[in-house]
């Protein structure tokens, strides 16, 4: 399946989770692929290579660090210049941190604002021009169950994401008649090191063990019991990219097992 042929996606946190199913998924179906995130020169260069000889595509990495707006201009920059076009973006760069309010630290809601929802936004801001030149656009961007619903201890996190929720209806309505679609998606908990990584702090804050949080709190709320794949969400993002969701724009499109459902 080729349906992106000549495409050039722009994927940030891309070396792992979520971000590298979206990039090897348009990757299989034709696009080019701008990597960005974090890891090893080695790491990095294995997905790249991998992207490359598995899909006959070109990739490239941005070291980009989304809390900088204008490293995030240069990525888009460079995307362009290298590949002639971003067609396709998708805002997944993410960072959380758990902790009771009144204890958050004031640089750690800084950060999760800065990653989470306004490297979006510059972005967005960023790609948008060309796409409205060549009259095509799909703007993707990795929400949560948590841009519909709270949880505790996570202030920064669900205000990020209820902003990203936001951010997406009015990029859609802006650019309704540009041949460009803006839409979200939103996961439950999906098995990724973000995941994994909050595990310790939610022990610590909540005082329970590894297994308690895992059943307790990543999947009580979720009906299924089971963790959301990296791959069904970028198939979700897939769809979002071809003409048969054309239509489809200013959505905030759930896949949580029907944690959002009540």
């Amino acid at each position: 399946m080729t349906i992106l042929k000549g495409k050039t996606a722009v994927v940030t946190g891309s070396t792992s989770g979520i971000g590298l199913a979206c990039a090897r998924v348009l990757a299989a179906a034709g696009a080019n692929i701008v990597l960005n995130g974090m890891g090893t020169p080695a790491e990095v260069e294995k997905e790249c290579s991998a992207i490359k000889s598995e899909f006959a595509v070109k990739a490239i990495y941005s070291p980009a660090d989304m809390a900088k707006p204008i490293e995030i201009a240069g990525l888009i920059a460079l995307s362009e210049a290298t590949f002639g076009s971003v067609d396709i973006l998708i805002n997944n760069a993410g960072v959380q941190h758990v902790s009771p309010i009144e204890e958050f630290p004031p640089e750690k809601w800084d950060a999760v604002l800065a990653i989470n929802l306004s490297a979006a936004f510059h972005a967005i801001r960023a790609a948008v021009p060309g796409m409205k030149r060549r009259g095509w656009g799909r703007i993707i961007s990795t929400a949560s169950a948590h841009s519909r619903v709270a949880s505790p201890f996570k202030s920064a996190y669900v205000a990020a994401k209820h902003g990203i929720d936001g951010l997406t209806k009015t990029v859609a309505l802006e650019l309704a008649r540009s041949k460009i679609t803006c839409n979200c998606i939103s996961p439950g908990y999906v098995w990724t090191p973000l995941v994994e990584k909050q595990i310790p702090n939610t022990m610590n804050a909540r005082n329970m063990r590894r297994d308690e949080v895992i059943s307790d709190v990543l999947l009580a709320a979720q009906p299924t019991k089971e963790f959301v794949t990296v791959e069904q969400v970028a198939s979700l993002a897939l769809f979002l990219c071809s003409d048969e969701a054309a239509q489809i724009t200013g959505a905030n499109l759930a896949i949580d097992g029907g944690w959002t459902a009540a």
